[in-house]
């Protein structure tokens, strides 16, 4: 079974890659499996970002690392939080406390308050790979008035994807692994691994 470590200890994103590269003999490990240190994120842009992490952590471990930098943009706030999504309320942030800053900063802003996720997967062979697979995918939506639903991780209580009513957060984990940021650049990243003869 091929090992590719994920370059992220989230529970949540450790769970959806799990599940999607289930039935390829693909085992996905998270880098917390090997008790090594977060990279510091100090890129300028999702893709910078997402490779700064993939290199950290093959170089950590010796395994092909999978890194995805996410977040959300929010047009009324020009793109905030975006890269600083996960830590949009400071250091000790959550999604409970990330999520009610957004609401609080676009509280007088008018619906429809549009958004979309992002999400680039970076995919290293080796720590010095100079030609890593780089895929992008949106999610496009707006923000809801207040959160609902328990499903889903971040800021998904509080997006309703475009032609839905509910929030992500509502949606079935089937359902958002069809729809989402995160699913749709991970299929561009399955199809990529295909021809390249990464995975059959």
């Amino acid at each position: 079974m091929k090992k590719i470590v994920l370059a992220s200890g989230n529970k949540g994103k450790l769970a959806e890659f799990a599940d999607m590269l289930a039935g390829f003999n693909v085992e996905v490990l998270p880098q917390s499996a090997f008790d090594i240190t977060e990279a510091v994120e100090d890129g300028l842009s999702f893709v910078e970002n997402a490779i700064i992490k993939a290199r950290h952590a093959a170089l950590a471990t010796g395994l092909p690392a999978i890194a995805d930098d996410s977040g959300l943009e929010v047009d009324a706030l020009d793109g905030a939080p975006g890269i600083y999504s996960a830590r949009y309320s400071g250091e000790y942030a959550t999604a409970e406390s990330n999520y009610q800053k957004l609401l609080d900063a676009i509280k007088d802003v008018p619906a429809p308050r549009r958004a979309r996720f992002q999400c680039v997967l970076v995919y290293m062979r080796h720590a010095a790979d100079p030609t890593p697979i780089i895929c992008q995918a949106a999610w496009e939506g707006e923000i809801a008035a207040e959160p609902k639903g328990t499903h889903g991780h971040g800021y998904d209580p509080v997006f309703i994807p475009r032609g839905f009513r509910q929030t992500a957060a509502e949606l079935s984990s089937d359902e958002k692994n069809q729809l989402s940021h995160r699913g749709k650049a991970l299929k561009l990243l399955l199809e990529a691994f295909r021809q390249q003869g990464i995975i059959d």
